[in-house]
């Protein structure tokens, strides 16, 4: 049994706020202004800690940003997660216990920046986009994760509060894998494995779509799929600008050499880097994919209009000998010879029914029809 794919809304419109953020209000500031550029996903700031070594874990929601301060010089390895942006008091408290520079604070929370890379003395930077596809309106959605790798712990940033991370943090809570041996660099690691792994998971969405408009195209090339098709064109656009940056970002931190990056996570790094590669390599086919059902629709439009004119051309050809036949006993003379012929009527109807006859059978062997 066939498995009914769901269509999107025909109204659908991808929005353009993903594309470009309002930076008006930073006309005029320095730079390292902590001003936060994006529209607020949550009511308040969520905070909350993970904190392991290889035998305890421990995971609790905090009240206060003060609650963070005493993990930064912990023995354990410590995940502190910030969901919720719009607050800038407490980035501003957390940059300055954390030392992070003004300049990464404001990129933290331009939540438009291209996915990107950076190494001071103490810690990592990395700029990420987590995706999901949405399946009703045909549309992604992306959450901007900002990750921050220093000696013994690991900060995240995100604008959303729902814990887009919870498998990875029952993997450490119940002791799987290597997670609890590992240091917070394999911590980083799995942050972004987790977010790659998103990326097809929408593909897989995004192809079936395709696969969908691609039928809907060849079955019936309404003017409405052209609204569809340009609208994943923009997703894919959008796919796109997420993951290339990401590529040139993993590959240098995989080819960094730094102390906040063991040696053994160096081959998980690159693992990962491979798995953008693939991602990319997708983005691109779907994109070719795309404008192939562009090129089918107008074909098939083209068709149709190429068969209707047929039709009409060949219907206006077998009338020209038909009027021109009644144009001339329509003239009236006084001494046409079939005028007054009593079989003159039905000859005529003879004659111009042979004509279409033998007008239909030459197009036919002809094979306009």
């Amino acid at each position: 049994m066939s498995r009914k794919k769901r269509r999107p809304k025909s109204g659908a419109r991808p929005s353009m706020k993903k594309f470009v953020r309002k930076r008006s209000q930073k006309i005029g500031l320095p730079p390292g202004s902590i001003v936060y550029l994006g529209e607020p996903a949550a009511r308040e700031v969520r905070l909350s800690v993970l904190d392991y070594d290889a035998e305890h874990v421990a995971h609790r929601e905090l009240r206060s940003v003060d609650e963070t301060f005493p993990f930064k010089d912990t023995a354990t390895v410590t995940w502190i997660d910030v969901a919720g942006l719009h607050d800038t008091t407490v980035m501003e408290r957390i940059g300055e216990h954390y030392c992070i520079h003004p300049l990464v604070l404001e990129d933290i929370l331009n939540t438009d920046q291209r996915p990107k890379f950076e190494l001071t003395d103490e810690h990592v930077f990395l700029v990420l986009k987590m995706l999901r596809f949405d399946t009703d309106t045909a549309e992604l959605h992306a959450d901007q994760i900002s990750l921050i790798l220093g000696a013994n712990y690991v900060l995240t940033f995100h604008e959303r509060a729902g814990d887009i991370f919870a498998p990875l943090r029952e993997r450490i809570e119940n002791g799987k894998g290597k997670m609890r041996r590992f240091g917070p660099d394999y911590l980083a690691y799995s942050i972004l494995d987790i977010v790659v792994d998103h990326y097809f998971l929408a593909l897989e969405t995004i192809g079936e779509h395709i696969e969908a408009l691609e039928h809907d195209v060849l079955e019936n090339p309404d003017r409405a799929l052209v609204e569809r098709i340009q609208n994943m064109k923009r997703e894919l656009i959008y796919l796109r600008k997420a993951t290339w940056p990401l590529r040139e970002a993993v590959g240098a931190l995989s080819r960094e050499e730094t102390d906040l990056i063991r040696p053994s996570t160096h081959p998980y790094l690159r693992d990962v880097h491979d798995h953008i590669v693939q991602v990319i390599d997708m983005v691109e086919t779907f994109r070719d994919m795309i404008s192939g059902v562009l090129d089918i629709y107008l074909s098939s439009v083209s068709n149709r209009m190429n068969e209707v004119m047929k039709v009409l051309t060949i219907i206006a050809t077998i009338f020209i000998p038909l009027t021109f036949l009644a144009g001339i006993y329509g003239m009236n003379f006084a001494y046409m010879p079939e005028l007054r012929w009593r079989w003159g009527y039905p000859a005529l109807w003879a004659v111009m029914l042979a004509v279409m006859a033998g007008m239909l059978l030459y197009f036919r062997r002809r094979r306009w029809l």
